[in-house]
């Protein structure tokens, strides 16, 4: 009888000192919670197992581990919100997709790893995530045409398939990752406030489609400082409903440049204001500093910066389309439009590999109005060429050094 009653008490003092152990883990490798790393077996679950420990640990800061291995990891979405007020995920491995889109089929294509309603979220290097995207590629409708409908899975996906999706995500930072090959966008963050991301290195071929490198969709301060950018879509795109963005010290080529869209494709209200890029060296891209608005949108951009950018034979240094569409040849001008205002360029020089250094093609029924142009000197990257510049319904002003020469209306 007392043999019993002490191996009953020492097992409840046992449970006890369990959980407290628990209760104050401090670190979370994912080993220790089934993954076994190597790359081909899927270590998802063990993933989801180790961030739930972490989110409901009570210790101050509770850091999830991802070590110096390869794992495989399916679709996966890590949810807030935790118990601490800041939560670490230190990745010194390498994470993989499933490396073809048949590997997909009864997995969610529209993303991949996924963060949601987590605050004080601090994702960190110097590890790889690496979206093996290839094959994705491959399968494009717009870069392969005569693939045809007939060759499209029906689980294949055609929109946004993103490698790290950032979502109702609060004070959070990305640094030290190194991210490559998504089957499209690489970081995208949407519904956030506070999130930083810096020193982070970010590539994808030239040829890729639809690979940009980080989307901001309906989020507010934002800043992007200390990036490597190379892609085969918009470098940085800023979408709807975004306020005070800061991009700072980026080298951006290939790609399609800084963008702020295309906005107002639905028809929508379109609402995008406090941008601010400065310090940008962007080489050998199809555009530069660039704002895209749909001829169906209303709304506004406004009070939008750039300067002390760089171009090296960019196809179209600064432009402005008020009158986008996504048709071949010239676009259908039409009676609405998304108002773009307080617009300054300032300081900004460098190659144009095309004629039109400086186009401002903005609407005649919704003009630009408040661009402001100072100390710009574009040349052509071509021996002998000269660069001109191209202004519809652009309203502003000129000062300093400027060539292409002007040719804002006042």
């Amino acid at each position: 009888m007392k043999y019993h009653k002490v191996c009953g008490f020492l097992l409840v003092i046992s449970g006890i000192a369990c959980s407290t152990e628990h209760a104050n883990q401090t670190t979370f490798d994912v080993r220790d919670y089934g993954a076994v790393s190597g790359g081909r077996i899927d270590d998802s679950e063990a993933f989801l197992k180790a961030w739930n420990a972490a989110c409901t640990s009570e210790t101050e800061n509770p850091t999830l581990i991802v070590p110096r291995k390869r794992f495989l990891l399916n679709p996966i979405v890590f949810s807030g919100p935790c118990r601490a007020e800041n939560i670490n995920f230190l990745i010194f491995g390498r994470l993989l997709a499933p490396d073809s889109p048949g590997a997909w089929k009864e997995l969610d294509p529209s993303q991949w790893l996924a963060f949601n309603g987590v605050s004080g979220l601090n994702i960190a290097g110097p590890g790889r995530i690496n979206g093996r995207g290839k094959a994705w590629w491959d399968q494009s409708c717009r870069d392969h045409p005569r693939l045809g409908t007939r060759t499209i899975k029906p689980y294949l996906y055609d929109g946004e398939a993103q490698a790290v999706k950032l979502v109702s995500c609060k004070n959070s930072s990305i640094s030290e990752i190194h991210f490559l090959n998504s089957s499209q966008t690489h970081v995208l963050i949407r519904d956030s406030d506070g999130i930083n991301i810096e020193n982070v290195l970010i590539e994808a071929p030239e040829r890729s489609p639809n690979t940009d490198g980080i989307h901001i969709s309906a989020s507010h301060n934002v800043v992007i400082t200390n990036a490597i950018i190379g892609t085969g879509d918009d470098c940085v795109s800023i979408g709807d409903h975004t306020s005070n963005i800061v991009i700072s010290y980026v080298k951006c080529g290939p790609g399609h440049g800084i963008s702020i869209g295309s906005l107002g494709r639905s028809g929508n209200f379109v609402q995008v204001e406090n941008i601010h890029v400065s310090k940008v060296y962007l080489q050998g891209t199809t555009n530069g500093a660039r704002i895209k608005t749909w001829q169906v949108g209303r709304g506004y951009v406004r009070q939008v910066t750039f300067e002390h950018i760089f171009f090296g034979s960019v196809k179209n240094p600064i432009i402005i389309d008020q009158n986008y569409c996504n048709k071949s040849g010239a676009c259908k001008e039409m009676e609405t439009g998304v108002h773009i205002t307080d617009v300054s360029f300032n300081q900004l020089y460098g190659t144009s590999s095309s004629r039109v250094a400086m186009n401002l093609n903005c609407s005649r029924s919704v003009a630009c109005t408040s661009i402001y142009l100072k100390s710009i000197y574009i040349r052509s990257a071509l021996a002998g060429q000269n660069v001109t510049s191209n202004c519809t319904n652009a309203h502003g002003v000129a000062s300093g050094v400027i060539q292409p020469d002007p040719c804002l209306q006042i």
